[in-house]
Protein backbone atom coordinates (compact mmCIF):
# COMPACT_ATOMS: atom_id res chain seq x y z
CA UNK A 1 0.00 0.00 0.00
CA UNK A 2 1.63 3.36 -0.78
CA UNK A 3 1.23 6.42 1.70
CA UNK A 4 -1.02 9.34 1.16
CA UNK A 5 0.40 12.88 1.64
CA UNK A 6 -2.49 15.06 3.10
CA UNK A 7 -1.83 18.89 3.22
CA UNK A 8 -5.07 19.42 5.62
CA UNK A 9 -6.45 22.00 8.34
CA UNK A 10 -8.11 24.36 5.37
CA UNK A 11 -10.71 23.82 7.26
CA UNK A 12 -10.30 21.11 9.74
CA UNK A 13 -13.48 20.51 9.41
CA UNK A 14 -13.19 18.77 6.10
CA UNK A 15 -10.01 17.07 6.49
CA UNK A 16 -11.85 15.00 8.96
CA UNK A 17 -14.33 14.01 6.36
CA UNK A 18 -11.07 13.23 4.18
CA UNK A 19 -9.57 10.98 6.60
CA UNK A 20 -12.56 9.41 7.48
CA UNK A 21 -13.32 8.40 3.70
CA UNK A 22 -10.06 7.28 2.58
CA UNK A 23 -9.70 5.07 5.32
CA UNK A 24 -13.25 3.52 4.88
CA UNK A 25 -12.59 3.06 1.34
CA UNK A 26 -9.38 0.78 2.36
CA UNK A 27 -11.34 -1.11 4.93
CA UNK A 28 -14.22 -1.60 2.07
CA UNK A 29 -11.23 -2.91 -0.18
CA UNK A 30 -9.40 -5.06 2.03
CA UNK A 31 -11.38 -5.47 4.74
CA UNK A 32 -10.36 -6.64 8.84
CA UNK A 33 -8.15 -4.04 10.51
CA UNK A 34 -7.05 -2.18 7.66
CA UNK A 35 -6.80 1.37 7.45
CA UNK A 36 -4.37 4.13 5.17
CA UNK A 37 -1.33 4.83 5.38
CA UNK A 38 -1.72 8.51 5.75
CA UNK A 39 1.29 11.31 6.44
CA UNK A 40 -0.87 14.35 7.14
CA UNK A 41 0.24 17.70 7.06
CA UNK A 42 -2.35 20.46 8.93
CA UNK A 43 -1.65 24.35 8.66
CA UNK A 44 -2.95 26.81 10.16
CA UNK A 45 -6.48 28.13 8.84
CA UNK A 46 -6.57 31.73 9.81
CA UNK A 47 -2.55 32.34 8.12
CA UNK A 48 -3.77 30.77 5.02
CA UNK A 49 -7.70 32.27 5.28
CA UNK A 50 -5.63 35.83 5.93
CA UNK A 51 -3.60 35.69 2.51
CA UNK A 52 -6.27 34.91 0.63
CA UNK A 53 -8.12 37.84 1.87
CA UNK A 54 -5.15 40.31 1.15
CA UNK A 55 -5.13 38.28 -2.49
CA UNK A 56 -1.06 37.38 -0.98
CA UNK A 57 -1.45 33.91 -2.96
CA UNK A 58 2.47 33.80 -3.41
CA UNK A 59 2.70 33.97 0.39
CA UNK A 60 0.13 31.61 0.54
CA UNK A 61 2.22 28.87 -2.23
CA UNK A 62 5.03 29.05 0.37
CA UNK A 63 2.96 27.61 2.98
CA UNK A 64 1.73 24.80 1.05
CA UNK A 65 5.07 24.21 -0.95
CA UNK A 66 6.67 23.88 2.61
CA UNK A 67 3.49 21.36 3.53
CA UNK A 68 4.25 19.03 0.77
CA UNK A 69 8.07 19.16 1.09
CA UNK A 70 7.24 17.54 4.62
CA UNK A 71 4.72 15.24 3.78
CA UNK A 72 7.07 13.84 0.76
CA UNK A 73 9.87 13.93 3.37
CA UNK A 74 7.59 11.98 5.52
CA UNK A 75 7.19 8.94 3.06
CA UNK A 76 4.44 10.28 1.07
CA UNK A 77 4.06 8.69 -2.48
CA UNK A 78 1.95 11.74 -3.76
CA UNK A 79 -0.08 13.98 -1.98
CA UNK A 80 -3.56 15.97 -2.29
CA UNK A 81 -4.14 19.53 -1.68
CA UNK A 82 -7.88 18.81 0.97
CA UNK A 83 -8.91 22.07 -0.13
CA UNK A 84 -10.36 23.18 -3.88
CA UNK A 85 -9.52 26.92 -3.42
CA UNK A 86 -5.66 26.47 -2.60
CA UNK A 87 -5.36 24.76 -5.72
CA UNK A 88 -4.70 28.43 -6.81
CA UNK A 89 -1.70 27.82 -6.02
CA UNK A 90 -0.79 23.95 -7.08
CA UNK A 91 1.42 24.28 -9.55
CA UNK A 92 3.71 25.95 -7.36
CA UNK A 93 3.62 23.49 -5.02
CA UNK A 94 3.91 20.36 -7.68
CA UNK A 95 6.93 22.00 -8.75
CA UNK A 96 8.65 22.04 -5.52
CA UNK A 97 8.33 18.35 -4.65
CA UNK A 98 9.22 14.70 -6.92
CA UNK A 99 6.37 13.24 -5.79
CA UNK A 100 2.80 13.76 -8.10
CA UNK A 101 0.60 15.99 -6.79
CA UNK A 102 -3.30 14.70 -7.01
CA UNK A 103 -5.38 18.18 -8.62
CA UNK A 104 -8.75 18.00 -6.99
CA UNK A 105 -10.33 19.57 -10.17
CA UNK A 106 -9.19 16.50 -13.00
CA UNK A 107 -10.26 13.79 -10.59
CA UNK A 108 -13.46 15.08 -10.20
CA UNK A 109 -13.22 15.75 -13.53
CA UNK A 110 -12.71 12.31 -14.49
CA UNK A 111 -16.10 11.32 -12.81
CA UNK A 112 -18.17 13.67 -14.80
CA UNK A 113 -16.80 12.03 -17.77
CA UNK A 114 -17.30 9.16 -17.17
CA UNK A 115 -20.76 9.95 -16.06
CA UNK A 116 -21.42 11.46 -19.09
CA UNK A 117 -21.60 14.98 -17.87
CA UNK A 118 -21.03 18.29 -20.02
CA UNK A 119 -22.45 20.94 -18.50
CA UNK A 120 -22.06 21.31 -14.48
CA UNK A 121 -23.12 24.13 -11.74
CA UNK A 122 -19.95 25.30 -9.15
CA UNK A 123 -20.59 25.65 -5.88
CA UNK A 124 -17.75 27.22 -3.82
CA UNK A 125 -15.41 29.75 -2.52
CA UNK A 126 -15.63 33.30 -4.05
CA UNK A 127 -12.19 32.36 -5.39
CA UNK A 128 -12.95 29.40 -6.93
CA UNK A 129 -16.10 30.33 -8.84
CA UNK A 130 -15.12 33.80 -10.14
CA UNK A 131 -11.69 32.77 -11.21
CA UNK A 132 -10.18 30.79 -13.87
CA UNK A 133 -7.55 28.79 -12.45
CA UNK A 134 -10.65 25.83 -11.52
CA UNK A 135 -13.06 26.62 -14.08
CA UNK A 136 -10.41 26.89 -17.22
CA UNK A 137 -8.70 23.47 -16.32
CA UNK A 138 -12.74 21.64 -16.08
CA UNK A 139 -13.53 23.53 -19.86
CA UNK A 140 -9.66 23.19 -21.45
CA UNK A 141 -9.06 19.59 -20.17
CA UNK A 142 -12.19 17.97 -20.35
CA UNK A 143 -14.50 19.86 -22.64
CA UNK A 144 -17.11 20.30 -19.30
CA UNK A 145 -19.17 24.07 -20.07
CA UNK A 146 -19.37 25.48 -16.45
CA UNK A 147 -21.82 27.73 -15.02
CA UNK A 148 -21.99 29.65 -11.70
CA UNK A 149 -24.38 31.27 -9.27
CA UNK A 150 -25.44 35.43 -9.86
CA UNK A 151 -23.51 37.61 -7.58
CA UNK A 152 -25.66 37.60 -4.62
CA UNK A 153 -25.81 34.13 -5.04
CA UNK A 154 -21.81 33.67 -4.79
CA UNK A 155 -21.37 36.56 -1.94
CA UNK A 156 -24.25 34.26 0.11
CA UNK A 157 -22.13 30.85 -0.40
CA UNK A 158 -18.52 32.40 0.17
CA UNK A 159 -20.07 33.67 3.63
CA UNK A 160 -21.51 30.59 4.71
CA UNK A 161 -18.48 29.09 4.07
CA UNK A 162 -16.04 30.89 6.08
CA UNK A 163 -18.39 31.81 8.70
CA UNK A 164 -20.40 28.83 9.25
CA UNK A 165 -18.96 25.82 7.75
CA UNK A 166 -15.70 26.35 8.48
CA UNK A 167 -16.44 26.58 12.06
CA UNK A 168 -18.60 23.86 12.56
CA UNK A 169 -21.92 25.44 12.04
CA UNK A 170 -24.46 23.43 10.05
CA UNK A 171 -27.49 25.93 10.09
CA UNK A 172 -30.76 25.02 8.11
CA UNK A 173 -31.66 28.13 6.77
CA UNK A 174 -27.90 28.17 5.16
CA UNK A 175 -29.02 24.78 3.52
CA UNK A 176 -32.42 25.89 2.10
CA UNK A 177 -30.38 29.17 0.41
CA UNK A 178 -27.59 26.65 -1.19
CA UNK A 179 -30.72 24.69 -2.82
CA UNK A 180 -32.13 27.11 -3.93
CA UNK A 181 -28.46 28.16 -5.72
CA UNK A 182 -28.62 24.72 -6.69
CA UNK A 183 -32.01 24.89 -8.54
CA UNK A 184 -30.97 27.33 -10.46
CA UNK A 185 -28.61 26.29 -11.90
CA UNK A 186 -29.76 23.30 -12.63
CA UNK A 187 -33.19 25.34 -14.51
CA UNK A 188 -29.97 27.49 -16.59
CA UNK A 189 -28.68 23.80 -17.79
CA UNK A 190 -26.76 22.26 -15.57
CA UNK A 191 -26.67 18.53 -15.69
CA UNK A 192 -25.54 18.27 -12.09
CA UNK A 193 -23.80 20.43 -9.79
CA UNK A 194 -19.90 20.40 -8.20
CA UNK A 195 -19.87 21.06 -4.31
CA UNK A 196 -16.39 22.91 -4.87
CA UNK A 197 -15.62 23.22 -1.82
CA UNK A 198 -14.73 20.75 0.49
CA UNK A 199 -16.96 22.08 3.31
CA UNK A 200 -19.87 22.18 1.40
CA UNK A 201 -20.96 18.30 1.36
CA UNK A 202 -21.20 19.44 5.48
CA UNK A 203 -24.69 20.88 4.74
CA UNK A 204 -25.91 19.97 1.37
CA UNK A 205 -25.87 15.68 0.83
CA UNK A 206 -28.19 14.21 -1.95
CA UNK A 207 -31.25 13.46 -0.31
CA UNK A 208 -31.53 17.47 -0.24
CA UNK A 209 -32.10 17.85 -3.78
CA UNK A 210 -33.02 15.72 -6.93
CA UNK A 211 -30.30 17.65 -8.69
CA UNK A 212 -27.21 15.14 -9.06
CA UNK A 213 -23.97 16.17 -6.61
CA UNK A 214 -20.55 15.98 -7.11
CA UNK A 215 -18.61 16.09 -3.99
CA UNK A 216 -15.16 16.72 -4.43
CA UNK A 217 -14.18 15.70 -1.03
CA UNK A 218 -15.70 11.88 -1.46
CA UNK A 219 -14.23 12.25 -5.16
CA UNK A 220 -10.64 13.21 -4.24
CA UNK A 221 -10.51 10.73 -1.06
CA UNK A 222 -11.55 7.79 -3.37
CA UNK A 223 -9.07 8.52 -6.32
CA UNK A 224 -6.65 8.76 -2.98
CA UNK A 225 -7.46 5.01 -2.20
CA UNK A 226 -7.38 3.74 -5.50
CA UNK A 227 -4.11 5.29 -6.00
CA UNK A 228 -2.59 3.95 -2.78
CA UNK A 229 -3.50 0.18 -4.18
CA UNK A 230 -2.80 0.60 -7.53
CA UNK A 231 0.37 -1.91 -8.06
Amino acid sequence: MKTIGLIGGMSWESTVSYYQAINQGIRRTLGGLHSAKVCLYSVDFDEIEKLQRQNRWDDSAILLVKAAQAVEAGGADFVLICTNTMHKVADEVQAAISIPLVHIADATAQQLVTDGIKSVGLLGTKFTMQEDFYKNRLTERFGIEVLVPTHAGQEMIHDVIYNELCLGTINNQSRQHFISVINDLYQQGAEAVILGCTEIALLVEPQHTDVPLYDTTQIHAAKAVALALKS
